[in-house]
């Protein structure tokens, strides 16, 4: 009687290499359009100035009524959808590497940001949403003056609202 080794991986090796056969060709009869729905996420470039925080997001190939911006609860959330559209039906695609489907991108505001005041365009397929900062968190410059004056004239002030 010999002794064979059982390998307890050889099933899901086998099972792994079926899958890989059947998804391996995709069969000319199937609808290509299929294959280029699903999700994708927009690229996003986040940055401020003194004023505002800018959000700048690429949707190529959409237009305005394809998507929506809001804040909720100090979250702004981009969402839409860019939809796969065959040019005709004798179009025969064979390679679809743009991705299409519907997205959703959600960023948390730091609390030094608001929502009143803030604008939001769309021009050659870039959306760039501007949140202005809050008023009480702006950097502000304190003025510095010559030495022993300023104490001084804190001084005299405090007196005079003393007295």
């Amino acid at each position: 009687m010999s002794m064979i080794k059982f390998d307890p991986f050889r099933e899901l090796r086998t099972l792994n290499d079926e899958m890989n056969r059947l998804f391996s060709a995709v069969p000319a009869s199937v609808d290509r359009g299929e294959f280029a729905r699903g999700s994708w996420s927009p690229n996003v470039d986040i940055y401020e100035d003194e004023n505002r925080l800018i959000v700048e997001a690429e949707l190529p190939g959409m237009n305005r009524e394809d998507f929506e911006v809001s804040v909720e609860n100090n979250v702004l959330t981009l969402k839409g959808e860019r939809k796969f559209e065959k040019k005709t039906e004798g179009d025969n695609y064979h390679r679809v590497e743009r991705a299409y489907g519907s997205f959703t991108r959600q960023f948390t505001l730091p609390q030094t940001i608001t929502a009143e005041g803030a604008t939001a365009d769309f021009e050659n397929g870039v959306l760039r949403v501007a949140l202005p900062k809050r008023e009480e968190t702006k950097a502000r410059k304190i003025e510095i003056t010559a030495s022993g004056t300023g104490a001084k004239a804190i001084e005299a002030e405090s007196k005079s609202a003393n007295a």
